[in-house]
């Protein structure tokens, strides 16, 4: 299954979606100014929020070079199927752990409230942005569909260019576009199979007390409670025209926006519970075998034989140009079936 998450809607929409993207984040900072912060920032919780950002540092560069250039580009040249297959596997575990730090380390309340998603089920997701962080919040969802290693994002072609995390970007095969709508035609990677059928859901995010920053969420000091409320749209609403796409949309976030007005005054959504809460046991083992990979990975590099050091050199070289370059390694089998038909086309 493909869990599609949409960044921004203003890659979709164009002008008319900056606009609201803007009153929201006007409405955001102005509850940033007014609320205090949950918890206080003790010097403790700096120390933990450090020792966290340096394992996902670290972690994240392991799993790009040890698992993410042998799985997508090593045995992409085989099938592309197992390769998408083996990388979002991988790349599951590590975005796990960012769940764990939320839910499990900083103790901070995820609320899933509307309707519920099945678990395998190919869907589309559109959701408001108001911080740097809360389309961080959908691998909170997405694993308790067990699809978080699937998950997608339409994001900006210059986040892509970031390096370590865009090679991560890169071979997870996430949707880049331009900020001048008219330039891709084609986005990259916005072209999948339609052979199942694709479902619609509108996510809408509030925070109790305060929006938080990719800091706060670091150093647990907020938020105390994430609601996320979830809305099925019927396909058969989407119009497909663009001037009725961008009316249908306005309209959407303008409803977005009552909920979120009703949120902040009632302190909740529609129908709270619908999903039930991580497995501490499953993120404390998924948690376990990535540090031993890392760790593992880590002393070979450093302390074994040159040819290590020697193959992270090359992987970074090569991710750092495929990433730049947006290219993707083909099958040789597809490649060799290509040329023998050619030449008996020709004959």
């Amino acid at each position: 299954e493909v869990f599609i998450g949409v960044r921004r809607c203003s890659s979709l929409t164009g002008s008319f979606s900056n606009q609201i993207l803007v009153r929201m984040d006007v409405k955001s900072a102005l509850i940033a100014k007014d609320v205090k912060k949950h918890r206080p920032l003790t010097p403790i919780r700096v120390f933990r929020g450090l020792i966290c950002l340096f394992v996902m540092l670290s972690t994240a560069f392991t799993m790009i070079i040890y698992c993410g250039f042998p799985s997508a580009i090593v045995l992409r040249l085989l099938s592309i199927h197992y390769s998408r297959k083996l990388a979002s596997f991988f790349f599951g575990a590590w975005l796990a752990l960012w769940p764990f730090l939320f839910e499990k380390i900083n103790k901070t309340k995820v609320v899933f409230c509307g309707e519920t998603v099945p678990a395998k089920e190919r869907v589309l997701l559109i959701a408001n942005h108001r911080t740097e962080v809360d389309w961080m919040y959908l691998w909170d969802f997405a694993l308790r569909k067990g699809c978080h290693g699937y998950i997608k994002y339409i994001l900006k072609s210059s986040l892509m260019k970031i390096p370590v995390f865009g090679w991560g970007f890169h071979i997870m095969e996430f949707i880049s576009v331009e900020r001048k709508w008219e330039i891709p035609k084609t986005p990259s990677g916005l072209l999948f199979s339609l052979k199942a059928p694709i479902s619609l859901y509108d996510l809408t995010i509030g925070y109790k007390h305060r929006c938080p920053t990719f800091l706060d969420n670091v150093f647990g000091v907020d938020p105390s409670e994430v609601h996320i409320h979830v809305q099925r749209i019927p396909t058969v609403d989407m119009p497909t025209s663009e001037e009725k796409v961008t009316t249908w949309l306005m309209n959407k976030f303008q409803l977005k926006d009552k909920l979120l007005s009703d949120f902040y005054s009632q302190g909740h959504f529609p129908r709270q519970g619908t999903e039930a809460e991580l497995s501490t046991a499953k993120c404390l083992v998924n948690f376990m075998a990535v540090i031993a990979l890392t760790i593992t990975t880590t002393y070979f590099t450093f302390f074994s034989s040159i040819w290590f050091k020697v193959y992270v050199f090359l992987s970074c070289t090569y991710l750092g140009f495929a990433t730049y370059f947006n290219v993707r390694p083909k099958p040789v089998l597809g490649l060799v079936k290509a040329m023998f038909s050619r030449k008996l086309s020709q004959h």
